[in-house]
């Protein structure tokens, strides 16, 4: 009610000056600033980003506090690689599939995930990538690589999503989780809507985060509930039978199956020892069952 002087559009004087006249319009306003951020001269911004790559391949990042670079956040575990990388990622037009590519073709990604006991002494956490870490896969990607195995897992773009909750109406909006899927349902789980303070009935106990607060890093659980929805779920019970269905038209005898079965799941042939005993398996439960077992299995839900 009592106005005073105008205030210009600009960032913190200490950090820089973007230049703008109090009459820029709202889009130059956003281009000023985005060309400020992504400066030659501002090395946060490229640091950021490698971060945010490194840790969605190997589930830390080098600096392991992915939203605070400052001196309340841990300092890089390799500080020099860092450097690196945000110079590859600015020379390279900010490419993000160049950093991929650097990523995915190195040694350290391309390393076993064996233990080795002298390194575990002075390296528990494996920080210093003298292994690659194995880590179990986040809720989205265990149900899409379900959806994927199954044939199922619908890959269109865009367009409305789909939501893992009924509705019931009353005095306010009640949430109910899911009991029958369908085709509208086999989207990527990127497209599901996500209601604030509720979590999907499967999925989200393997740290999904809600929806009402930004998440800079899962936490990483393991707990019965994990195990018991993912094997007794309507869903994957359901996936079971369309895993099952796609196994048999690939061919009758069980030995086919099961090699087609170990390609579809865990990218690899069986070992004898593994086919021999995966053949009893579908002999004494059934195939479905078998395809439960093989949804369920370390293998399927762990990057190792």
């Amino acid at each position: 009610m009592s106005p005073r002087e105008l205030v210009t559009p600009n960032t913190i004087g200490l950090l820089g000056d973007l230049e703008l006249a109090n009459n820029a319009t709202g889009a130059e306003r956003r281009a000023a600033f985005a060309k400020w951020v992504a400066s030659p001269t501002n090395p946060l911004a490229a640091r950021v980003m490698v971060n945010r790559i490194w840790q969605f391949h190997f589930g830390n990042g080098l600096v392991s506090t992915p939203n605070d670079f400052g001196l309340n956040g841990n300092p890089p575990s390799h500080p020099e690689l860092l450097n690196w990388l945000a110079s590859e990622f600015t020379e390279n037009g900010w490419s993000v599939k160049h950093i991929h590519r650097l990523i995915l073709s190195s040694k350290t990604w391309k390393q076993a995930s064996r233990p080795n006991p002298i390194a575990l002494e002075l390296d528990e956490s494996t920080q210093f990538l003298w292994r690659f870490p194995p880590r179990r896969l986040d809720a989205e990607a265990i149900r899409d690589s379900i959806l994927a195995t199954t044939d199922k897992l619908d890959l269109s773009i865009g367009g409305p999503g789909f939501s893992g909750f009924e509705v019931g109406s009353e005095y306010v909006r009640h949430y109910f989780p899911k009991q029958k899927f369908g085709p509208a349902d086999w989207r990527r789980m990127v497209y599901m809507t996500r209601v604030r303070r509720e979590v999907e009935s499967v999925f989200g106990v393997f740290d999904c985060p809600e929806g009402n607060q930004g998440t800079p890093q899962r936490t990483r659980s393991t707990t019965p509930l994990q195990a018991l929805n993912l094997f007794n779920s309507e869903f994957v019970f359901e996936q079971a039978e369309f895993l099952a269905a796609r196994l048999k038209s690939s061919g009758d005898d069980n030995k086919s199956i099961v090699t087609q079965s170990y390609q579809l799941c865990f990218g690899r042939e069986p070992s004898s020892v593994e086919a021999i005993q995966a053949m009893e398996m579908i002999d004494q439960i059934g195939l479905i069952q078998y395809c439960r077992i093989m949804l369920n299995s370390n293998e399927f839900v762990f990057i190792l």
